[in-house]
């Protein structure tokens, strides 16, 4: 059974999700800002990094990229899409507003492609593409513990903003329509802010899936 550690950091209060399974390994999922803090953690769980999955690359999942993964000499994975995404302000958002710097973080090591069988060290998972909130969005769902990360693509009563850079409603709606909505009603959401949801509640109370 996984343990799943949540931290909101940054000026947005971006969720960045450390998983570890009983050996104490883990992966650092979207660490965005913080990273002594992310690191800090990490050493007083007495966790094993293996790797940074990224949802995104958004300015809010990023910023602690290069801190923790030099720390732990890991490597960083995410979808090609967004690959350039990660050195240009322009594109992971973080020139759009005045009182921030400008967001600029190394290439990732490694890209992920959808997959039903997924493997980064110790851990398997499914890859699922989300896009709609960006283009190169994705999802990472762990069946055996029913347990989806899926960054902005879905929110607790809200769905991803598509108002930035490549974002499209409809891309959204069908992802979440395709990727999300089918797992099972008890699989535990964790978004990319606010609070963890699930599937039955999304299906039964978010006003943006009704009809889908």
């Amino acid at each position: 059974m996984l343990n799943i550690r949540k931290y909101a950091l940054g000026p947005v209060q971006t969720n960045c999700y450390i998983i570890s399974n009983a050996q104490h390994q883990c992966l650092i999922i979207d660490p965005g800002e913080q990273g002594k803090k992310i690191i800090s953690e990490i050493r007083k769980a007495n966790l094993t990094p293996e790797a940074i999955l990224l949802t995104h690359a958004h300015f809010d999942h990023i910023g602690a990229v290069d801190e923790v993964r030099d720390t732990f000499s890991i490597p960083v994975y995410m979808h090609k899409k967004e690959q350039s995404w990660l050195g240009d302000a322009t594109l992971n958002g973080s020139a759009k507003y005045a009182q921030l710097p400008n967001y600029e973080v190394k290439s990732a090591d490694e890209f992920l492609t959808p997959s039903k069988e997924v493997t980064v060290g110790s851990f398997n998972f499914e890859v699922v593409h989300t896009p709609g909130h960006s283009p190169g969005s994705i999802s990472f769902l762990f069946h055996e513990d029913r347990l989806a990360f899926v960054g902005d693509t879905l929110f607790k009563g809200s769905i991803g903003r598509t108002d930035l850079i490549g974002g499209d409603t409809k891309l959204l709606l069908k992802s979440i329509q395709m990727h999300l909505l089918n797992l099972p009603e008890d699989t535990i959401i964790y978004p990319g802010h606010d609070e963890a949801t699930t599937i039955a509640d999304e299906m039964k109370m978010n006003p943006f899936l009704k009809g889908l």
